[in-house]
Order: structure tokens, then C-alpha cells, then sequence
């Protein structure tokens, strides 16, 4: 399913909303904080409302493009739960391979979006398994996830819940490889993932000169103010989801209504 949203006509950047789900739990968490050692992440909001419940209001507000990301395992029976609530309306990352990338689909996401399956565990790149996803779905289906975090080397992909620094760089080069092996890309800046403390600026500015194919950023933004400076430094061709900030996940920073009469400027 091509991405419902893009607008190249339209040169605003749209607010993308998210599921983020971590023991079975709808939760906003400290990206950096993620690690396999038993530890449990920094959280700055867990909630009892359930998956479907946030599918079912981003339905209703007709928001589309959102994710929903399984952070570790026992997050599928949650994550079904939020793509029957949504049918078509939300991607799916997390886990995602050639062997169930057709039952994600199958399961009302609109899109598999791809990380890790596309890396071996030292960070080298894996055509072959890219090359897998494809011919079982389709480049308008899939989403690359090119989540990174800044090194001596510029910004580089980071794989397994952003733990491990890949081989492939975050820039024109790699996106330009990419572009036409996927729908859209994903882009979260592990760095200040959660944070609340500001966007990566440079990144959001480099994405949008690219701006060959449409993009989501996420991480840091701290205010509706955010959502504008991504708007303009990237000329509309980038967008942004908030997380950790927004009231709908706790936050005091961002309302959720004033993102969502944000898109509706389009209308």
C-alpha cells in the first residue's frame, strides 16, 4: 500500500503518531537506555490503556502514517491488537523478517518497517535479506528504519533496540542506495530519543535536502514550536513524530489536539 499521506504538493510536514510497546505495555522510554543486560529502561510514561485504545483515537482524529514499534519480545499479542483496531492505518516495526513480514501485512499493518533483519550481529549490511523482504512484499510496502545515533563518523545506523553501531552511515549516499527499495524511511535520533531536551537539528535539515522520499523523524522534540522548526528546515519533506513529550503519553510539553489541528491545516 503506497504511503497515504505524502503530499509533495503540500510542502508541510505532517505529525506522525506512534505505539511504542515494551513488555506488553503502551510506554515512552528513554531510547539510549535499551540494553539486554536485564536492566530496565529509563520510562517516562506507561499507561493501562490498551494498544487498540491509541490506534482506535489516531482513527479517529484521521491520522495515518503512525508506527508501532515492538521494543523486545512479548509485544505481539499488543501489537495485533492495535492493527485490528486500525486496519491499514499504522506500520508495524520490530522483529520483522522475510518469513513474517505477509502475516504483519496480513494483520492490518500498512507497511513492515525494517531494522535489525537487515544487519548481521557485527553491523555488516545484508543485502540478501533486504533482497528476501522484497519479493515477498514489494518495495510499496516496506518502510527502512535507519535509526542512528552520532559517532566520530557522522551519524550511523543502529541496530538491535539502537545497542549496536552498524557499518551503514546515515546520509545522501545510503538513502539515494535505498530509495527505491522501500516506500519511505524511518528515522529516530537515538541520541535524544525520549530526552524532551530538542530535535537533532543537522539531521532533520541533511533528510530534508535530500527529500527524495518521504521521511519520519522522531526524537527529542520538547514543543509544538519543534514541529514547526521541522517543518522549515526541512521545507515540508520531512515529518515528525512526538512521543514522550505529548499529553497524550503523560507529557506536559505538547498537546496532542494542537498536532492533530496541525494536519488538519491540510484539509
Amino acid at each position: 500500500m503506497p504511503n497515504p499521506i505524502a503530499n509533495p504538493d503540500s510542502q508541510l510536514s505532517l505529525f506522525r503518531p506512534c505505539i511504542d510497546l515494551h513488555d506488553g505495555k503502551v510506554k515512552q522510554i528513554v531510547g539510549g537506555t535499551l540494553s539486554d543486560d536485564g536492566e530496565a529502561p529509563k520510562t517516562n510514561f506507561e499507561t493501562d490503556r490498551s494498544s487498540a485504545w491509541f490506534a482506535e483515537r489516531y482513527q479517529q482524529d484521521k491520522l495515518t502514517g503512525g508506527h508501532v514499534i515492538k521494543l523486545g519480545p512479548g509485544n505481539d499479542e499488543a501489537a495485533r491488537a492495535a492493527l485490528a483496531a486500525y486496519p491499514e492505518g499504522l506500520q508495524i516495526g520490530g522483529g520483522i523478517s522475510a518469513e513474517n513480514a505477509g502475516e504483519w501485512l496480513s494483520a492490518g499493518a500498512s507497511h513492515v518497517i525494517l531494522t535489525s533483519y537487515l544487519f548481521d550481529t557485527e553491523g555488516h549490511f545484508l543485502e540478501k535479506n533486504l533482497d528476501a523482504v522484497l519479493a515477498e512484499i514489494g518495495a510499496e510496502r516496506l518502510v527502512i528504519d535507519l535509526s542512528c545515533r552520532r559517532t566520530d563518523r557522522g551519524w550511523q545506523v543502529a541496530m538491535n533496540r539502537w545497542q549496536t553501531i552498524t557499518e551503514m552511515a546515515v546520509d545522501s549516499e545510503t538513502l539515494d542506495y535505498l530509495a527505491d527499495r522501500c516506500d519511505e524511511f524511518l528515522i529516530h535520533a537515538a541520541d535524544v530519543e525520549g530526552k524532551c531536551e530538542g530535535i537533532d537539528s543537522e539531521l532533520v535539515t541533511m533528510l530534508g535536502t535530500w527529500g527524495k522520499r518521504p521521511t519520519t523523524y522522531a526524537g527529542g522534540a520538547k514543543s509544538l514550536d519543534d514541529l514547526k522548526r521541522v517543518n522549515e528546515l526541512s521545507h515540508g519533506k520531512v515529518d515528525l513524530t512526538i512521543g514522550s513529550a505529548l499529553d497524550l503519553f503523560g507529557g506536559d510539553l505538547i498537546r496532542y489536539d494542537d498536532c492533530v489541528a496541525w494536519n488538519n491545516t491540510l484539509k
